[in-house]
């Protein structure tokens, strides 16, 4: 039986998916403290292992080594012998329609950058053992109300804009999301096939803002004046990992979803 570790207690992806794994697999889930205090020989009994966590000087600064917690893991082995699920971003493409993962990698801000640079190290050190996923926007609720949360999700932003007494204004954007539903089944998947190699995970359909704004929530679309989209929107191409695991993910799935979300 596949044993995974997930590192990020109470993160929002991790949290997640250690409920979902957990019906299929043996589950651990650490902070990242505690696993680089362990020794090496603690990793042996793993077939996978995702880091969710992520400091947020990486996110918001330019790169430096002490703050990619993804390298100074891996950094620990000489070798590595189990599979190793990097959650790499699709900010590391320009925005556009149908983006493949051959698509000229030109990073936005210093999150993109970091991202890519920390996966250009990866591909050296674990090489065949690595899977990078580019990752289109999560949709999701936090399990936990959690202070060390860096990285703003869609909904967080949603939820404070709903805070909000007076009309808001919005550039209507096409942006390629995927529920952390969808995303926990695309995970199982590629641990139960054994996959490995670089994969865009989306539902690869254009979503405007206008839409998921009124499947969370109708009646805030009175509170919202939608404006003519800016050049941020993009589409991932999701065709190579779809092959590999054979499942499918779409809109409507995803529209139910943010309907019994709030």
């Amino acid at each position: 039986m596949k044993k995974i570790l997930i590192i990020g207690k109470k993160s929002f992806i991790g949290s997640y998916l250690k409920i979902y794994l957990s019906k299929f697999f043996k589950v651990d889930n650490y902070t990242f403290e505690f696993v680089m205090k362990k020794k090496n020989n603690f990793f042996n009994n793993y077939s996978h292992v995702i880091n969710t966590a992520i400091h947020k000087n990486y996110i918001n600064n330019r790169y430096l080594l002490k703050f990619d917690l993804d390298r100074k893991f891996i950094l620990k082995f000489k070798k590595v012998n189990f599979y190793y699920i990097y959650l790499n971003s699709r900010k590391i493409y320009l925005p556009k329609e149908n983006i493949r993962e051959d698509s000229i990698v030109s990073p936005i801000g210093n999150y993109g950058r970091n991202k890519f640079k920390t996966e250009v190290f990866l591909k050296k050190k674990v090489n065949k053992k690595l899977v990078s996923l580019r990752i289109s926007n999560i949709i999701g609720k936090r399990k936990y109300n959690n202070t060390r949360n860096n990285h703003k999700l869609f909904l967080d932003n949603f939820l404070k804009f709903k805070k909000k007494k007076n009309k808001i204004t919005i550039h209507n954007d096409f942006k390629d999301f995927i529920s952390i539903d969808q995303f926990s089944r695309v995970i199982y998947k590629i641990i139960k096939f054994g996959i490995n190699g670089t994969y865009n995970v989306s539902i690869a359909e254009k979503i405007y803002v206008s839409e998921i704004v009124k499947w969370l929530d109708k009646n805030f679309m009175k509170k919202v004046r939608f404006i003519e989209a800016s050049k941020d929107s993009f589409t991932l191409c999701n065709k190579k990992i779809l092959k590999k695991i054979k499942i499918v993910i779409n809109k409507n799935q995803l529209k139910l979803f943010c309907k019994n979300l709030i």
